[in-house]
């Protein structure tokens, strides 16, 4: 099962780069179960990092609009509306990614969360960098 192999790589891959203070469910993966646990626990790290960056996005633009209320409602609609759209091409590229799975498996929940995270990643970094001076 190659996608099970790409996952315990990626489990110990982000299990390397948790602090070291820090104990998560990606720390020495050695099974099935682990990996299944490491790849939801990345999927909630990514989501709650991608809500963090929207929520500073969204303040940085009332911030830098904050004399030009119809500017920065544009600005935040149009943001909105980006996002949903985001998440409609998030989804239908981890549909794709995720074919080969079993609907309703370990294994493809697995690899559900693995895509979702990292997708999650990458538009938490496109976030942080819109306004930035």
């Amino acid at each position: 099962m190659k996608s099970m192999a790409w996952l315990v790589l990626l489990a110990v891959v982000s299990g390397a780069h948790a602090g070291e203070e820090e104990s998560t469910p990606c720390d020495n993966v050695e099974s099935d179960q682990q990996t299944f646990a490491c790849a939801a626990f990345n999927k909630q790290t990514a989501e709650r990092e991608l809500k963090s960056a929207y929520d500073d996005l969204i303040q940085r633009i009332r911030d830098q609009y904050a004399d030009e209320g119809d500017k920065a409602t544009a600005l935040v609609g149009r943001m909105e509306a980006a996002e949903k759209l985001w998440a409609q091409l998030r989804d239908a590229d981890c549909k794709v990614e995720t074919y080969a799975e079993k609907p309703g498996s370990k294994a493809f929940q697995a690899a559900w969360d693995t895509c979702v995270a990292q997708r999650s990643d990458d538009r938490s970094e496109y976030l942080q960098s819109i306004g930035q001076q």
